[in-house]
């Protein structure tokens, strides 16, 4: 069931009743609990919106949450309403209808143009909708005009997202980077919270000297404590993010190649990482399972290589949770190969639409010059035409099923083969007293040649070009043959 952001709507309620009145003369508390209660919208009681036509009685069976989707597409526009259901399926919430209209923009207003506006009050009556769920992110503007026509909630894309990735968040970090977006997405849009509050000054409405009451006063608090928090968080990740640069810089310290497992969402990376490592990630068929990065060891041609899991992308991903999501991020943006994974399972418009928001997501982060593999996965679920499709379409992308096991050694190879490139050969003589050298060497190397001398250990190998400038020092002059 939707989170309502993360904090609830019982919570928000009881900071209301909790707060001393503005007559009071008390000052307003300051905490956690009422910069929850600030970004919450009241308007959004999901679960107290039953329609009329019920009584306010369910019907057995019947979901609770029934959402009407709605999109704006330009002409020649492809409709995408799948992926917005399936957003509402991963929230908990049931669609229970659709209505697209072509135009080349949304209304600035209403979203929607004034005749499919009564379009669609004539069918959320009709199919017994509670809330509206736009394929877009709306403008406070837009929601507000929207939820007023309608008289139901309004929510869009960015919301759906950011209510997801507050239910999957576990670590700390990652609740830290959802609590920063889901501020940010909010601060544009708080208002109503303190209504009873407003204009109390004169009861004038022509908005001249005294009408200035406490409600004003309030809400620009509310908001002073809303960038507060937003600050506190900043800074709160800036640390998180130095604990990560310690552990990245261990993980350099070794010199182990790193490979990110990047790609659309529900793609099957956290499969393939168990396939590949014989790890045991959970796993489960929903959107944005995996929020925190998992670095687990790939071991390929007697070499070690460090495989790590991240976050998956969707398209239109809201700016905040890429800027919230960054420290996490970078883990993408700093590996020395990333493997595309992209479901081959679905049809080929969508696979190329995945692949571009991916591709655009990339560039965002500034991971677009990365070294790349297209990695096609869930192959067990395609049939020989579509194979064929796929190999015709895409030559240079590697097929695999992490079920089935089909393709796994292709793709190991295909690792070597794609860090080979970048490996310089090297003809080195260890002394005898640099074990741990050469203990280190046997790690970063994997197959060697060595050779027993009275000066000590002659090793041949090939090595990525920062590690073989660390074994400058016992370079011998006669090239490696």
């Amino acid at each position: 069931m939707l989170p309502l952001n993360a904090f609830g709507i019982e919570r928000v309620k009881e900071c209301c009743r909790s707060m001393p009145s503005a007559s009071s003369g008390q000052e307003t508390p300051v905490g956690p609990q009422l910069v929850s209660a600030l970004v919450q919208r009241d308007r959004h009681s999901w679960n107290q919106a039953p329609s009329a036509a019920l009584n306010g009685q369910r019907p057995r069976g019947r979901a609770r949450q029934r959402a009407y989707l709605v999109a704006v597409v330009p002409d020649g526009g492809e409709e995408q309403l799948a992926e917005l259901r399936e957003l509402l399926r991963t929230a908990g919430v049931a669609g229970v209808g659709e209505l697209i209209q072509r135009r080349d923009h949304p209304h600035p207003n209403t979203y929607l143009g004034p005749g499919k506006l009564d379009e669609l009050k004539a069918e959320i009556a009709r199919a017994d909708a509670n809330l509206v769920a736009c394929d877009d992110e709306l403008s406070p503007r837009q929601e507000r005009n929207l939820e007023s026509a309608l008289g139901i909630p309004v929510i869009d894309r960015t919301a759906i997202i950011l209510d997801i990735f507050a239910s999957h968040a576990h670590s700390a970090e990652g609740k830290l980077q959802v609590e920063l977006a889901q501020l940010e997405y909010n601060l544009a849009r708080m208002r109503g919270l303190w209504s009873h509050l407003e204009r109390l000054g004169a009861g004038r409405i022509d908005g001249g000297i005294g009408t200035r009451g406490p409600g004003e006063t309030q809400i620009e608090t509310d908001r002073r404590l809303a960038r507060d928090r937003i600050s506190a968080l900043k800074r709160k990740l800036v640390h998180v993010s130095s604990n990560r640069s310690v552990m990245r810089a261990e993980r350099e310290r070794s010199q182990l190649p790193s490979v990110a497992l990047a790609g659309y969402t529900n793609a099957g990376k956290s499969t393939l990482l168990n396939a590949l490592t014989g790890a045991n990630v959970g796993v489960r068929d929903r959107l944005f399972h995996t929020l925190d990065p998992t670095t687990r060891l790939l071991r390929a041609g007697g070499r070690d290589y460090l495989l790590t899991d991240t976050v998956g992308f969707i398209r239109k991903l809201p700016h905040q949770l890429v800027e919230a999501f960054g420290a996490t991020l970078q883990e993408t943006r700093l590996a020395d190969l990333i493997l595309h994974v992209v479901d081959a399972s679905v049809d080929e418009e969508i696979l190329v639409a995945m692949t571009r928001a991916v591709e655009d997501v990339l560039l965002e982060i500034g991971a677009d010059d990365v070294p790349q593999v297209l990695v096609l996965a869930k192959a067990d679920r395609i049939d020989d035409e579509r194979r064929a499709e796929l190999q015709h379409r895409h030559p240079d992308a590697v097929l695999v099923s992490a079920v089935t096991g089909e393709g796994v050694e292709t793709l190991i190879q295909r690792i070597e083969d794609e860090f080979a490139r970048t490996l310089q050969d090297v003809e080195l003589l260890i002394p005898f007293q640099e074990g741990a050298r050469l203990a280190e060497l046997h790690a970063i190397a994997g197959d060697l040649e060595r050779e027993e001398t009275p000066d000590g250990v002659r090793v041949l190998a090939r090595l990525p070009a920062p590690v073989a400038a660390r074994y400058q020092d016992f370079a011998l002059s006669r090239p490696f043959a």
